[in-house]
Order: structure tokens, then sequence, then C-alpha cells
């Protein structure tokens, strides 16, 4: 089992009896084979691909792909397979699903249950059980059809979750059902490797015992990280978080989520569920949005490699002299796939068109079937061909991904032959903010803790107001909360046009990068000279280039703090207020010309850390067989749920500061207000009471 584990870790991208590898009939020079030389060759070409696909207005995804076709075995040749470039595309996956974890705590964990083991367990032996059958069917072994049934019925868990992250559909019905299969994937992946290594043992022959104990050891390492998650992390970052060095908070989390993935890896499971336990653990604390923050940037750069790998694999010359079998065993598979998902979806929802989505998303393949693929391959107990004609295919499904997900609504429509369906939740969203960009509003140009509080003052005063921001989740949370937020770039005059700025009242400008506001406050200036901006910066270094370009007032968070602390100082010893006010003003006389207030200073716990964890919204999806469907927001708070309840979103209708006697049910969105730990609390209360 352990030597299976280690063959499919290595073949998982890379493998080696794919086809005939092309552009590599001499020697390679030296220069190029190292790995530092690779590296620089697929970032120069990333950045080149990456930007192009992003003018052309294609996936980002889409680029990394283009790229490891281009430079990898089967074309160019610029890329080999050395033991880097088959491990650092793996880690990307494993800092994307702890991430996800982040987001996806222990109680929702629990509530899903019934979708992860039984919906999981219905695609995953479906899929097998048929492929298997049609494998057996053209002369494979039944151990062998086992195990070319379960590599079909993997699905790629880092493009899925890459995408229904990028495009807000996540947390929607189709993608929580295909993230709870992709969950079971993982957990199947333990008895295939098993059986992986009794094929390679053929005078052996399966062994029932090694299975079991292969079994029983990922059920511990599951414990394992489950108990250290619970009972070790969190004391473990409040002391790293008292010596308030960042460096050293950035080590605590790398260490955290690669000592998790090796821990489920010796168990022979994933490294990537390993890592997804730890995330999830560490969702309930308040230092899950910092370590989002330092791990982020290294999930970006290494899960781009990750997609550059799976470009790696596909073969052109096999795709050509084999086009019509390829084509026919990939268009089989897509359609085997999606139609036995959507028959075990429809079990669990009522509608056939949440169901054929869900099939659609799960329907192409994954890294895991690739390396189980390829153990086949190199046992050299089924016809050679078919598998590397298989294999292709598996990938091609790769690649075709982003236009498979990203069109999985149109392809369902199609699939029912619906016609006129009713208007997407995004396209009444975005209907209701081009209402309001049509009469006075604020423009708020980033949608972060800062913009979110502002935004909150405005509603209380009764001022409406549209957002910009490029975070996907933020702008996914908001859109659930009713927020008229829209995703793109605030300095681009296309998007500023869309968000209203010629009837704009104002413009805030919540971004602490001050190069980024610059931006922002020019393009504002080219579209409407006179409309009020009011621009949010760190320190006063760049205040007067900022005036420069066109901000009416410039709000430096250092100043402010200065003066506020000020006024409290002078107050304490007992100076009069009016002479107090008086001499704030002066100080302000050079600097500012409209905000002459003294600023109180809010009344928030700060964090150990010596961030001020700022109170915020968070939206939670009610999934079937949650504690809270069919209970009233009252029994709710009676949990001891210290939050406010500002909203229930039921089928596309936000309901505003519901009643205490509200009752919830299954597929609503609660929006909750208040402090981080209290949100992880209300939404655990939620979930599982």
């Amino acid at each position: 089992m352990r030597r299976a584990s280690r063959r499919a870790l290595r073949a998982l991208h890379f493998p080696r009896r794919v086809g005939t590898v092309a552009g590599n009939s001499g020697i390679t020079p030296m220069i190029l084979e190292q790995p530092l030389t690779q590296v620089l060759i697929m970032l120069a070409a990333s950045v080149f691909v990456v930007a192009l696909a992003r003018r052309l207005g294609a996936p980002p995804i889409l680029g990394y792909l283009v790229v490891g076709m281009a430079l990898g075995p089967h074309a160019i040749g610029l890329i080999s397979s050395s033991s880097t470039m088959r491990e650092l595309p793996e880690l990307g996956v494993v800092f994307l699903v702890f991430t996800l974890g982040l987001e996806f705590s222990l109680p929702r964990m629990v509530a899903m249950r019934r979708e992860v083991l039984g919906l999981g367990a219905l695609q995953v032996g479906g899929t097998l059980i048929t492929c298997a059958l049609l494998a057996h069917l053209a002369g494979a072994t039944w151990p062998v059809a086992a195990l070319i049934g379960g590599a079909l019925s993997m699905s790629s868990t880092a493009i899925i979750l890459h995408q229904l992250t990028h495009w807000g559909e996540l947390n929607r019905t189709h993608g929580r059902l295909a993230f709870a299969m992709l969950l079971f994937q993982d957990l199947a992946f333990v008895p295939l490797l098993a059986l992986a290594g009794a094929l390679e043992r053929a005078q052996a022959g399966f062994s029932p015992q090694a299975a079991l104990l292969a079994v029983a050891a990922a059920v511990l390492a599951v414990v394992v990280v489950l108990v250290a998650g619970r009972w070790l992390l969190r004391p473990l970052f409040h002391e790293i978080a008292h010596s308030r060095l960042r460096e050293l908070f950035t080590l605590t989390a790398l260490f955290v989520v690669l000592a998790a993935a090796w821990i489920s890896y010796l168990a022979g499971l994933s490294l990537a569920l390993g890592a997804f336990l730890a995330g999830m653990m560490l969702a309930e604390t308040e230092y899950r949005h910092q370590i989002e923050a330092v791990i982020r940037p290294f999930r970006d750069i290494l899960l781009g490699l990750f997609f550059i790998s799976v470009g790696m694999l596909l073969d052109v010359q096999l795709l050509v002299r084999q086009f019509l079998l390829v084509s026919a065993l990939l268009s089989g598979m897509l359609v085997l796939k999606t139609a036995i998902g959507a028959l075990a979806t429809r079990l669990f929802v009522g509608s056939t068109f949440k169901a054929v989505r869900t099939g659609i998303v799960i329907a192409i393949g994954g890294e895991f079937g690739i390396a189980l693929l390829t153990i086949i391959l190199e046992s050299g107990r089924t016809p050679a061909a078919l598998v590397q004609a298989l294999l292709v295919a598996l990938v091609l499904s790769m690649v075709l991904s982003p236009l498979i997900l990203h069109h999985n609504r149109s392809i369902a429509r199609f699939v029912l032959r619906e016609r006129g369906p009713r208007a997407p939740l995004p396209a009444l969203e975005q209907a209701a903010t081009g209402t309001i960009a049509a009469r006075e509003h604020v423009i708020l140009c980033g949608y972060g803790r800062v913009g979110q509080n502002v935004a909150r003052v405005l509603e209380s005063q009764g001022f409406e107001f549209i957002a910009l921001d490029i975070d996907p989740a933020r702008i996914t949370a908001a859109r659930q909360a009713g927020e008229p937020v829209l995703y793109g770039d605030s300095a681009d005059e296309e998007m500023l046009q869309m968000a209203g700025v010629a009837q704009a009242s104002a413009v805030v400008v919540s971004f602490s990068n001050p190069a980024v506001a610059l931006e922002i406050v020019r393009s504002v200036r080219r579209l409407r000279g006179e409309v009020p901006l009011l621009v949010r910066v760190p320190d006063d270094s760049r205040m007067q280039e900022l005036k420069a370009v066109g901000a009416t007032e410039v709000v430096p968070e250092t100043l402010e703090a200065s003066l506020t602390l000020v006024s409290q100082v002078l107050m304490l010893l007992h100076v009069p207020a009016a002479r107090v006010l008086r001499t704030i003003d002066e100080v302000r006389e050079n600097r500012y010309q409209v905000l002459r207030n003294i600023h109180r200073p809010a009344d928030l716990p700060p964090a150990s850390t010596g961030t001020v964890y700022l109170e915020e919204l968070k939206s939670v999806v009610i999934p079937p067989g949650a504690w809270a469907v069919g209970r009233t927001v009252d029994e709710v708070r009676s949990q001891g749920a210290q939050v406010a309840f500002t909203g229930i979103r039921r089928h596309g209708i936000l309901g505003r500061e519901p009643a205490g006697d509200a009752c919830l049910r299954e597929g609503d969105i609660v929006v909750l207000y208040g402090m981080p730990e209290a949100l992880e609390h209300a939404e655990g209360v939620l979930l599982a009471g």
C-alpha cells in the first residue's frame, strides 16, 4: 500500500509512459535541466500567456494549461518531469484546499455528512461499477477493470474548487454538492490505492487485510489531525501571535499546513485531505483571516504550477494519431459521469436542473485518476494503447474544464431543452445595481472592513451606495447579503461608468495602498472633475500627491489616530473642551478643509497580535440536515449566538432585520454581523446546534 502510494504521488502529474515524447531527440543542455531554470521558464511564459488570456477575457487557468502544453515533454520539451516539477504543483493543491478548509467549518462538515457519505458514495460507486463493466467487456481483468472504473470516477479537486470559487458558485447548491462528492473521492482513493498495490504484487493477489489496515491507518490519521486541530492549534497560534513577529506567524502557518498534509500522506490518504482538515480546525479561531492572508501568495503561485503540470500531460501527437478513439472516450466519459452524477444528485435535491448542473461540474477527470491509470500502464496487465488513450482523454477533460465549468448553466439548459429561463441571480443583482447607479448615490472603491463600515453608516442615514472590489470571495459574501457590489477594478473607467460615476454624490476610496488610490483618483477625475472624492491612506507621506491629482480630501489613518489620542490626553489633563477643539483644528488647518470633527475610537477588543478585529458580515447557507432547519431566530439566539441577524435571503429575496419568530428553512442564506469569533460560533449553532 505504501509503495503504491509513493508511486501514485510520483505519477500524479507526469506519467512516464503516455506516448512518444516529442522534442527530446537530442541531449538537453544541462542548464535547461536545472530546476531553477525550468521554474524561470514557466514563470516567464506564464506572465505572457496569462496576461494575454486576461486581455482576451479567457480564464487565467486556461493560460496556465496552454503554457504546460507548449513547454511540456510532448511539445517543445523545455520542461522535464524532474522531482521538483512533480512536488511543487502538488503543494499548490495542498494550499488551495487548506484555504478552503478555513472557510468550511467543522459544524458545516457535520451538517453535510449525508451528502458526503451518501451522495459521494453513490457517485463514486455508480461510476466505478459502470466503467468497470465496460472495461471488462473491453478485455480487462476484474481487478484492472475496477481500478479503471475508480480512476474515471475521480474528479479534479483543484480545478473544480478553483473555478467555482472564482465564479462565486461554491456556496450554490450545485457547488456545495459537488464539493461533498470531491471529499468522498479523497476518501475513496485509499482502497483504490490498496487495489493498485495488489495489482503490483500480481503473484500474491489482492489482500483484504492490507486494505483494512490501510483504511484503519487513514481513519487514525483523520482523528489525529482533528484532535490536534481542536486542542493544539488555537493555543499554538495564541503564543505565536503574542510574539508579534509576522515572519514567525507565516512560518507557523506553513508548518501547520505541511505537517497536516504529511500526516495524511503517511496514512495513505491524499496530501490535500489532511490540509483541508487542518484548515477546518483553524476556521474556528480568530486567526483564520491572518492565516489566509499569509498563505494566499504561496497558494496562487504554486497552484499556477499545478495547472501548468496538468497541461504538460497532454500528448498532442497521440491525440492526433488516435483522434477518433480519444474523442469517443472523452465524450463517453463526460456524458456517463454527468448522467450518473445527475441521477445521484436528483435523490438529494428536488430540482432536475440543479442535479444536471452538479453532474456537469463533477464530470471532468482528476489528478488521482491520472495516478491510477499510470500505475495500470506500468503494470503491463492491460493493452497499453487503450490505457494511453484513456489517459489523454482524462487530461483533455481537465484542459477543457474552464469552459465546461464556466458554462455549466448554459449546458444544463441545453440538455434539458429549457427555453426562456428566469434571469439568473447575478443578472437580477446586476439590474438592481444598475437602478441605483441611475440616481444619486455614493461609490465605495474597496469593500473590505473600512468600506463596509462606511456602507453601514451611509445606510443608517438613508444614503444609497455601490461598492467595487476585486476579491471574489468578498463579492460573493456581499451579494449573498444583498449588498449592491460589483466585481471589478476600481481604476477601470468602464467599471466606474457602470457604477454610475456620472450620477454619484461622492466617491470614497478605502484601499490602503496609495499607488492604487492614485490610479483610482486619476480615473475618476478623467470621467468627472467636480465629484467630491475622499481617499483613505495609511499615512500622510503621499498626501500632497493625491491632492495634486484631484482628491478632495485625504484621510491619513496615522494622523487621525494621533489627533484622537492627543484630544483624549488633553481632556484627561482637564484642558477645557473649547481649547482642545481649537488645538485640534489648528493642527488640521493645513491638511484638511472639510473634516474637522474629532473621531472617537470605537470600543473594540484588540487581538493578541495587536491588530483590531472589526465586526464584519458573514453569510451562512443552511444546508439540508442543518440543526437550524425548522427553528426560529430566537431559538438560535437561545443557543448562545451573540450576533446580529441582519437578513434572511430566500429564493433571491432578502428580508432585512428578521423578527425573532422568523422560521429558518433549508436553502436560506442567513446574514450575520458581529465579531469573527462570535460569527464562527453562530455558524456552528446554525449548522450543528
